[in-house]
């Protein structure tokens, strides 16, 4: 095999029909906010503990909404739940009220 610098990379679509959104439904049943998100990004350019970890709650909200929990989910450990995030939030998102709700729904 010849080395050219570089390598493929596997693919990273999202196959929407094969996740299960049974949890997501759930969520958005409990806490219809999950749906008012607009992904604007205010939450995480506010967030305190976005500084220094990976917390990104319009990341987490996106990630449940396509089925890849396991890939967002860990970072919800690191929230302060300090509400920054909800002062900004155009919509006026309860975003500690939705955060302790995706860790009650998804077992966290």
């Amino acid at each position: 095999m010849i080395d050219f610098g570089y390598s493929l990379t596997p693919s990273s679509t999202i196959e929407i029909d094969d996740a299960d959104m049974s949890l997501f439904d759930e969520l958005c049943a409990a806490e219809p906010d999950a749906i008012k998100c607009m992904s604007c990004g205010s939450c995480a350019a506010s967030c305190s503990a976005g500084v220094f970890t990976d917390l990104n709650l319009r990341k987490v909200l996106l990630g449940l909404q396509r089925g890849c929990e396991e890939d967002v989910l860990p970072q919800l450990k690191s929230c302060m739940l300090c509400g920054k995030c909800q002062i900004v939030c155009p919509r006026g998102i309860n975003t500690r009220h939705l955060i302790l709700s995706i860790c009650k729904i998804y077992n966290i």
